[in-house]
């Protein structure tokens, strides 16, 4: 391992800041998000970690004096009791640098606790904090990258933690103690020239350090570009291969690797330059030591092994000084990556429960919007004015052109936004005056496209509710027309569906959302086009599975597909962010208006194939 640096850290995918925040107010920040370390074991652990640091430094200091008067007894003295004397005192020396070197490694095991706790409390409530933001800022941040955020900013816990208390703060206390032993054993001088030369070390250490810094932000800009094509390639490998487009990523990840192979070659010979600096004053520094002891010794002042003392004191300092760049460097960087998942949790949510949310209280579970006028960010247009009353226990459809805003009023029912006028209620309750957690509780959400989790199937069918019983949830799935079909797989309920719920069928993906939906028995159910992308004979299977889970349910429908919604009890037609229709499919049709052109044009599509799931 090189001097100024450390066993490797996660590359970091963010520029380097200019500079930090201080320290401090990290630190303060820090303890207030992992709510301090109290309790009496901790305080306990802390202290025991800091008496072995400083001791482990006053040994380092001393344990040298004991060999120099060993090697003194040694050269002095004549026959067997000088070389019983020097057996003695190597005996004591090799102890106390035992001990010296042991210590530290003591103080890691008893610190340890304390750091993982650290970390996973600041992880744990960022993690909560950030699953508790907007769907807006999910939707403009790269999950990855808020991941990286996340990480980094935990992993730099225990790293500025451990430097400041048992780096920084031990390495100047031995220093202050070496320059003290030396002026107090050997002379004032020794004490001059190891101060000068860890003053020149650390000047030349950190004024290096800052202009390499710049090479450093470049090599990290090259390592995330480099990250984000291999991940972003790797995620749409279908589409990779559907476009046979294998050799043109690799090119492109290549390119983006040898970016990054040229930016760390130009920073890693500035760190050569950096050793070689150092390497060279702390050479100097030795070679001006030893001389003058050896001055002192020729003329008597002292012994051959003072000289032998002296080198390992020096040695000894030198020692914490070889990773100085390296903690100054990454001392700062902590400070960054904390800051920056500070920045996560300074994060406001666009839609956050109000003071005192009550939770909501279904009784009947009619919905209603009331003049309901909502934009998406960069567009001009959204819903206008919107008002219709979904009754309990019937079926109300969504209609209308792509872009009309049907899926806008699904996400602001489920308060993924706030209306910009107007108001969404559920039995007469505004639901901006409810918690999120109760508005959501008492809906089911089908999607087009089910995403599910890297887990089985009873996990994810039982998502909603984990609490449910094996036997509920096989109820569930064969209400959604998939228990015979898990009970076929070789692995049965313990299959795993893959990320995303890649090893299923789209039919089967649909399914298992149903069946997640009926276990968790809402009294509102929310169906956002679930079978507009599934060939003829799956989507009659899955629209079975949602007639079933829709009974006796107030169920919202957005559908592409017409023939899906033909038992709706009433149907809403948008056109251009306003209704443009209301009423019963029959009744719409006879009226020959936006909606009998919809069933026009639906009619007029070629028949599907039915494809083989």
């Amino acid at each position: 391992m090189r001097r100024g640096e450390a066993p490797p850290r996660p590359k970091p995918d963010r520029d380097d800041a200019e500079g930090s925040a201080p320290i401090g107010r990290v630190i303060g920040r820090l303890f207030a998000l992992i709510g301090g370390l109290r309790g009496a074991t901790v305080r306990a652990r802390l202290a025991i970690s800091f008496v072995l640091t400083l001791l482990a430094k006053v040994l380092a200091v001393f344990s040298p004096l004991i060999l120099a008067d060993g090697i003194n007894a040694l050269s002095a003295g004549e026959g067997r009791g000088a070389f019983e004397v020097f057996i003695g005192l190597i005996g004591v020396w090799a102890a106390l640098r035992f001990a010296s070197t042991a210590g530290p490694q003591i103080r890691d095991a008893i610190f340890q606790p304390i750091s993982e706790e650290a970390q996973r409390r600041a992880g744990a409530r960022v993690f909560a904090h950030v699953h508790s933001l907007s769907v807006r800022f999910h939707q403009s941040k790269r999950t990855g990258s808020v991941y990286r955020t996340i990480e980094r900013g935990v992993r730099a816990i225990d790293f500025l933690l451990r430097f400041l208390a048992f780096n920084i703060a031990p390495t100047v206390i031995e220093l202050a103690l070496a320059g003290a032993v030396l002026a107090w054993r050997y002379g004032p001088w020794f004490a001059v020239i190891a101060f000068a030369t860890v003053g020149i070390y650390a000047w030349i250490t950190f004024g290096i350090t800052e202009w390499r810094l710049k090479y450093r932000r470049v090599m990290n800009e090259k390592d995330t570009e480099a990250a984000g094509r291999a991940v972003d390639s790797l995620l749409n490998y279908e589409t990779v291969k559907s476009f046979a487009a294998e050799a043109r990523e690799t090119e492109r990840f290549d390119a983006a690797l040898a970016s990054y192979a040229r930016a760390a070659v130009r920073s890693n010979s500035s760190l050569a330059l950096l050793n070689v600096v150092q390497t060279l004053v702390m050479n100097i520094g030795l070679a001006a030591m030893v001389a003058y002891a050896g001055w002192l010794a020729s003329g008597g002042a002292i012994g051959v092994g003072d000289i032998t003392a002296i080198m390992l004191i020096m040695l000894n300092l030198y020692a914490p000084l070889n990773i100085l760049g390296f903690a100054y460097r990454e001392i700062k960087q902590s400070a960054i990556d904390m800051e920056k998942m500070f920045a996560l949790l300074d994060e406001q949510p666009d839609v956050a429960d109000a003071p005192g949310a009550a939770p909501l209280r279904v009784i009947r579970g009619d919905v209603a919007f009331e003049n309901v006028s909502f934009a998406h960010e960069g567009r001009d247009r959204g819903l206008l004015a919107v008002s219709f009353v979904a009754p309990a226990g019937q079926t109300t459809a969504v209609v209308g052109p792509s872009g009309a805003g049907k899926s806008t009023v699904l996400k602001l029912l489920l308060r993924f936004y706030d209306p910009v006028d107007g108001r969404v209620t559920i039995d007469g309750q505004d639901i901006r005056g409810v918690t999120q957690a109760s508005l959501r509780a008492s809906m089911g959400l089908v999607p087009q496209d089910v995403v599910l989790f890297n887990d089985t199937i009873r996990y994810n069918i039982a998502y909603g509710r984990p609490e449910a019983t094996q036997l509920e949830i096989e109820e569930a799935a064969a209400r959604a027309q998939l228990l015979a079909f898990i009970e076929g797989l070789p692995e049965g309920w313990d299959t795993r569906v893959g990320e995303r719920g890649l090893k299923l069928s789209g039919g089967e993906k649909q399914r298992v959302g149903i069946a997640r939906v009926i276990l968790m028995n809402p009294r509102i159910l929310i169906l956002d086009e679930a079978t507009s992308s599934l060939d003829s004979r799956t989507e009659a299977d899955v629209q079975a599975a949602l007639e079933e889970a829709s009974k006796g349910r107030t169920t919202i429908v957005v559908a592409h597909r017409l023939s899906t919604i033909a038992h709706a009890d009433q149907i809403i037609v948008l056109k251009d962010g306003a209704i443009a229709e209301r009423g019963a499919p029959a009744a719409l049709i006879a009226r020959n208006g936006e909606y009998a052109e919809l069933w026009r044009r639906h009619a007029e599509e070629p028949p599907e194939s039915v494809a083989a799931e």
